[in-house]
């Protein structure tokens, strides 16, 4: 069964919070993440919270139903982006990140870009092109292209989706027992000096 992307407004996430839900528990359960299926119920309360951000933009992937609506659709993939504030954040992972990277290269090369926060596929659905088709939904309108998103080194088949995208590793190990890694989106001006 195909897949339609949609791009989806903050005050329609409502309509596919079950979805979004489902997907996340699913995907992330298995490893790198090992994820348990309660944090797909934290994610889905960090959504509404997020949706609020500036900038937030969102993605999903559905199959089956009607194509006016959610009704009778099945969510198979999500993704979800904002902008990064000018003040960076030094909750959830962005200290270590700035750790990595230093003052200059944080403010400079995140700080203003957009940040792809979360991408998952349903394990079922994986395959099909689907989280490349998600990443590009929420980051074509990146202002001047500036875009960023951090995974696991150890997550990698998130990498060979990332790098087949065009997207390119910050040689700057991010401390910390997740083995993170910063990626900068295919237009980001600041790949050139890397």
């Amino acid at each position: 069964m195909a897949s339609e992307i949609r791009s989806v407004p903050a005050g329609e996430l409502n309509r596919y919070v079950e979805g979004i839900r489902g997907v996340y528990a699913r995907a992330f359960a298995a490893p790198p993440w090992h994820e348990d299926p309660a944090a797909a119920d934290d994610y889905a309360e960090r959504l509404a919270r997020d949706a609020l951000r500036p900038g937030f933009t969102a993605a999903v992937a559905t199959a089956g139903g009607t194509p006016e609506g959610a009704a009778g659709k099945t969510v198979t993939g999500f993704a979800t982006a904002w902008i990064t504030p000018d003040v960076f954040p030094a909750d959830r992972s962005y200290g270590q990140v700035a750790q990595a990277l230093g003052p200059g290269r944080t403010r400079a090369w995140l700080c203003g870009a957009l940040q792809v926060d979360e991408l998952a596929v349903a394990p079922d659905a994986a395959g099909a092109g689907l989280g490349a088709a998600l990443l590009h939904a929420v980051t074509e309108a990146a202002p001047d292209g500036r875009c960023w998103l951090l995974t696991s080194l150890r997550a990698e088949p998130a990498l060979r989706l990332y790098e087949r995208a065009g997207w390119q590793r910050i040689d700057a190990p991010v401390p910390g027992a997740a083995a993170l890694v910063v990626l900068l989106g295919p237009r980001h001006p600041r790949r050139a000096g890397l």
